[in-house]
């Protein structure tokens, strides 16, 4: 956001040439600020509840570096998927206040402060040990955006006792993010005990019929239980995203 647009639109909303709703729109359509390579969008939260988040596969250490520096300074949580512990250590040195998940191969320099907590609870069901990472990656964004959530993993249907014994807690959640590979059956499970949405994402854990995770998918997009939808092949933060966008109609 340039500071002559800023002021023209401040002045014009004191002036009464345009009310604060319709101010409102303009802030939410703002430019983006191009640092060459990329261009970056400050605004994105305003306009979806989701901030910009840096795709790190692919991306140079410096390209990471100098996208964060944007959302930071414009007082964005910068958040960094797919990266590893080299480029953390990298964003370190300029931002001290960064943090690494390994599991999830997550950076995050948390800007928000206060953050109005949503009211209902997030929880992270995964099949097996081999799907944290993809569990953990729609974990830290669900808890980065301000909601309650819950993990409750190594529960798949090789054991169904395990998930089972779990029940209250199940049945507590809003939203419920089932996270599977090998054939993908955890979702539906899940979502013939539920009356809440629940969130399936594949992943590519299995053997070689598991086709990188096209059996699981496939699996899920089939799934009898009502109310499964489902993301993309170890697409953690798409599911991430979505609890979220669904736990906000709870303010």
């Amino acid at each position: 956001m340039k500071e002559e647009n800023l002021k023209a639109l401040i002045n014009k909303i004191k002036t009464g040439e345009i009310d604060v709703d319709s101010a409102l729109k303009k802030l939410k359509s703002l430019p983006y600020e191009d640092i060459g390579f990329a261009k970056v969008d400050n605004h994105r939260s305003l306009r979806q509840g989701i901030p910009e988040i840096v795709f790190g596969a692919g991306k140079t250490k410096e390209q990471i570096v100098q996208i964060m520096d944007v959302l930071v300074k414009g007082g964005n949580d910068a958040i960094v998927t797919r990266t590893n512990k080299d480029v953390f250590n990298h964003v370190r040195k300029k931002h001290k206040k960064a943090a690494y998940n390994e599991h999830a191969r997550m950076i995050v320099v948390k800007r928000s402060k206060n953050k109005k907590k949503n009211k209902g609870l997030i929880l992270i069901i995964c099949a097996g040990t081999s799907d944290i990472p993809v569990a953990e990656e729609a974990a830290v964004v669900t808890e980065i955006m301000g909601n309650k959530v819950e993990r409750l993993y190594d529960v798949g249907v090789a054991g169904v006792h395990r998930l089972l014994s779990n029940i209250d807690l199940i049945m507590s959640a809003t939203v419920l993010i089932v996270v599977a590979g090998m054939e993908g059956a955890l979702p539906s499970v899940v979502g013939g005990l539920v009356d809440k949405p629940v969130i399936a994402v594949p992943t590519s854990v299995g053997y070689g019929a598991n086709f990188g995770g096209i059996a699981a998918l496939l699996g899920m997009l089939n799934s009898c239980a009502l109310g499964v939808t489902v993301v993309n092949i170890d697409n953690g933060f798409g599911a991430g995203c979505v609890a979220n966008l669904i736990n906000r109609l709870n303010r």
